[in-house]
């Protein structure tokens, strides 16, 4: 490959790689949420044993998997329109993509007890 083709896996790549998977998992959430909630029309009664699979432990940390992803995609998609329209942007995208992470990490401490409080409760009692 000819010198500078390469891309050295600076942060931007990170954030690239990490929009378009966040990006992904959401499309697939969104599908399986459309087909469930058909289910209703199609069996009622299997939609409630579907719904009832959802209040468990492990679908509680999917569910805190998917806050993540939506948090991470929308504060990195804000980063990416400022670098695309401010015409700073570009100058000062590793430090607005250090701030997204901070901010991220920070919100997803606060989303612990919320997302998981229930799983919580029901593997150790309350």
């Amino acid at each position: 490959m000819p010198a500078g083709t390469l891309y050295r896996g600076r942060e931007g790549m990170w954030s690239w790689v990490a929009h378009r998977v966040t990006g992904v998992l959401i499309f697939f959430f969104l599908f399986v949420h459309v087909l469930d909630t058909a289910l209703v029309r199609v069996s009622p009664e299997d939609y409630d044993k579907v719904v009832a699979t959802y209040k468990t432990p492990i679908v509680a940390c999917l569910e805190y998997g998917l806050v993540a992803a939506i948090l991470f995609h929308a504060l990195n998609g804000l980063r990416v329109i400022a670098v695309d329209f401010w015409s700073k942007g570009p100058r000062y995208q590793k430090q607005m993509l250090w701030t997204v992470v901070v901010l991220w990490l920070l919100l997803m401490i606060g989303a612990i007890y919320p997302v998981l409080g229930h799983a919580y409760r029901e593997l150790f009692g309350s």
